[in-house]
């Protein structure tokens, strides 16, 4: 396998697994050849190099992925196996993608590389690059993007099941803020998010080893990413500004799969939603203990005094204590285990959402900073409207 060397010293592959996708892997590839910087120019040509895997494909992916590179500004190269029967799947498609892209940057950059995968039916937003290496500019091992919906594919799927994406969307993110307030982690400040999807990760190639590799799953080995990397202490930024739009389609290549979901979901509109879509105050009640044991197993037993009036009871202190030797992420999974209170609650479904909204945005209120407002000056009414409400941090 022959890319072209890149001239900067960060190198970064994108693996794009790909399974009979004909149809969508040239509008992938042409994403990628739009690449700009956040100040509008294209990035240098050969700033990135692209790795598809046509995974035991019977259409003419491969070929059209072929042609569709002699326009792109950058290294392209097609990879076809046969898969065994077990293997042919997204999660190991995905898992060969970026062992073959950790191997090409093994060889030419075993300090500085970056492994990014998409999927071949997703369109990478034109900054999607230049974002994700400005994540990385932080400190972190580890860029989760954004996901979003090609716009014309979600609206066609009709009203209902736009406005249950939309209060999905709110809630997500009241719980995204909830989480960030009350379990602050400096390298993922809020605004945040809380998804670990394959349309959009990015991992140093030292990060990659470091765990292993793609944790091997039929699916979900996204979200598998981030937990191995945090389990081994690695720092996973949910960039917002690194962003994607995904299809909507009901024919997914993974049994299971985010096809699957929204096929059910668009079946039945009140199907139960994602776990992470749980009551607001047990999802509060779970942020804030996790952060409070969090600055414990930072700074020592005196940063727990502050659990007495969160509600983190001492039993659960001592559990924790006991679980020292193991690192922070298997610890806490071992509290929860162990500890009712702690439990995740029953998914919610859309028609339960409206009050939780409600519940969640009280809390929210409550957790975020307040402003000191400048004082009056005679006769000036202009601040005195809404003075009461605090700010929302930006």
């Amino acid at each position: 396998m022959k890319l072209g060397i890149l001239s900067q010293s960060r190198l970064a592959v994108v693996a794009i697994p790909a399974q009979n996708e004909a149809s969508d892997i040239a509008g992938c590839l042409a994403a990628l050849a739009m690449q700009r910087d956040e100040a509008g120019a294209p990035i240098a040509r050969g700033s990135l190099e692209i790795l598809v895997f046509a995974n035991s494909c019977t259409d003419d992916t491969a070929a059209v992925a072929r042609q569709a590179a002699r326009s792109i500004p950058h290294p392209v190269v097609v990879a076809e196996e046969d898969m065994p029967a077990a293997r042919r799947n997204a999660g190991w498609a995905r898992k060969r993608a970026m062992d073959l892209a950790a191997i090409r940057l093994a060889e030419v950059a075993p300090l500085h590389g970056l492994i990014l995968t998409t999927d071949a039916d997703s369109r990478v937003s034109p900054t999607w690059f230049a974002a994700t290496l400005r994540a990385f500019d932080k400190g972190v091992d580890c860029v989760a993007g954004y996901i979003d919906a090609i716009p014309a594919e979600y609206v066609a799927l009709g009203d209902r099941f736009l406005a249950r994406g939309r209060l999905e969307d709110t809630y997500l993110r009241y719980i995204a803020e909830i989480d960030a307030r009350c379990d602050p982690r400096p390298h993922d400040p809020w605004p945040t998010h809380r998804v670990s999807s394959g349309a959009s990760l990015a991992v140093t190639a030292a990060a990659y080893a470091a765990i292993g590799g793609l944790p091997p799953r039929p699916v979900g080995e996204d979200a598998a990413l981030t937990v191995a990397l945090e389990r081994a202490g690695l720092k996973v930024r949910h960039a917002m500004d690194v962003s994607v739009a995904t299809s909507c389609r009901f024919d997914g290549r993974a049994s299971g799969g985010a096809a699957d979901t929204m096929r059910h979901r668009h079946g039945h509109p009140d199907a139960p939603c994602d776990d992470d879509l749980e009551p607001a105050l047990q999802a509060t009640r779970r942020a804030l203990c996790k952060g409070i044991l969090r600055e414990r197993w930072s700074r020592g037993p005196s940063a727990g005094r502050r659990s007495a009036g969160l509600g983190t009871s001492r039993e659960i202190i001592r559990t924790f204590d006991r679980l020292a030797t193991r690192t922070f992420e298997d610890a806490w999974e071992a509290v929860c285990d162990l500890s009712p209170a702690l439990k995740r609650g029953t998914p919610l479904r859309p028609s339960d959402l409206p009050r939780q909204i409600a519940i969640a945005r009280m809390i929210v209120r409550h957790l975020r900073p307040s402003v000191t407002q400048p004082k009056s000056v005679p006769g000036d009414r202009s601040h005195h409207e809404g003075s009461r409400e605090r700010a929302v941090p930006v």
